[in-house]
């Protein structure tokens, strides 16, 4: 285990020496990304696992990642999660998830991962139904269209660079039902695949968050922490971006560490992770789940599966120009880690 540790902190750190400059582009940072999000949201509301939305919306991504020249496919999943009812009652629902895989190929075996989950929050319980929580009309801009926009603008930016490492574009889907698409995938891994992968890069909920995080996981070792989440704040710094670490202001949640998303799937395997999100450690139970702090447009300070906060409408009244500024932002900083980790060579 330790000799596949150093070997991965070895090839990251080769590639981890200069900011290739960017080509030039028409469209300004996190343009394609806003636009893609906002379109995500609106023609997929309801991309609960296993319904026609998540599978047109994973057609949709297919369609996207083939049109810039990846090969890409659609990887189906037979899974299942459980249903409480109001009397408690518990029930299995089984479904058919959809991920969508594309990839990007370097002359080395090693690759980066970047991952987004592409589905919304499926109802678990009557009291979820009863409270507004997922369904059909949740548009999930910010969990997690966000997220998938940026993956596509990275993917459509880094198309015709040639890089050292591949690069794998994953969009999973069960992630709101316990992380099963990473689970599933992960499951299908090969053990030289797993050795292979240098990191995996989790983008999640990019919007509503007061800052934006950049976290390793748990088992993440810290000369592979340096690589990653301290030179993206680094990258921050350098750009006037007001980026962050977990804080570790709850014991259970160790300082510079991410919590409770598809990242973890990898983490706990003992792959390398760098989760990218938008909250505030520093409020609520410290843990990363409220966002921002609790007022009339988000009450609870979240707006997580909620289709009457999660939506584009609500998201432009409340915090207006946030969606093509964070998308900015995000790529501001993780357009140039990416070609660094990924030994770009243009």
């Amino acid at each position: 285990m330790f000799s596949v540790l150093r070997h991965r902190t070895a090839v990251l750190a080769i590639g981890v020496c200069f900011i290739l400059p960017a080509h030039a582009r028409h469209a300004q940072p996190g343009e394609l990304a806003s636009e893609q999000a906002r379109q995500i949201a609106t023609l997929f509301p309801g991309r609960m696992i296993g319904t026609p939305a998540e599978m047109l919306a994973a057609d949709y991504l297919q369609q996207q990642f083939a049109g810039m020249g990846y090969e890409s496919d659609i990887r189906k999943f037979k899974t299942r999660y459980r249903f409480t009812s109001k009397d408690n009652q518990q029930n299995w629902q089984n479904v058919t998830g959809s991920s969508v895989i594309a990839a990007h190929s370097g002359t080395m075996a090693q690759q980066i991962i970047i991952m987004a989950h592409l589905d919304t929050y499926a109802p678990q319980s009557d009291a979820d139904i009863n409270h507004n929580l997922g369904g059909l009309t949740l548009q999930g801009i910010d969990d997690n269209a966000s997220g998938l926009g940026v993956m596509l603008e990275l993917a459509q930016a880094l198309k015709d660079v040639p890089t050292q490492y591949s690069i794998r574009f994953v969009a999973t889907s069960g992630e709101e039902e316990g992380k099963l698409g990473a689970a599933s995938f992960l499951a299908r891994m090969s053990e030289q695949e797993k050795k292979n992968t240098l990191l995996v890069i989790n983008l999640n909920n990019l919007i509503v968050g007061d800052r934006l995080y950049f976290n390793s996981g748990k088992n993440t070792p810290a000369t592979v922490r340096k690589l990653t989440r301290d030179r993206a704040l680094a990258i921050a710094h350098s750009r006037g971006i007001t980026a962050s670490s977990n804080p570790g202001l709850n014991p259970a949640y160790p300082k510079g560490t991410g919590c409770c998303n598809d990242a973890e799937v990898f983490d706990n395997a003992g792959i390398p992770v760098l989760s990218i999100e938008a909250t505030n450690w520093t409020l609520g139970k410290k843990d990363g789940r409220q966002q921002r702090a609790k007022s009339k447009a988000f009450p609870e300070g979240v707006s997580h599966h909620d289709a009457r906060l999660d939506n584009q409408q609500h998201l432009d009244e409340a915090l207006p120009g946030r969606i093509e500024h964070r998308s900015r932002d995000v790529m501001r900083i993780l357009l140039p880690l990416t070609k660094e980790l990924a030994k770009a060579n243009a």
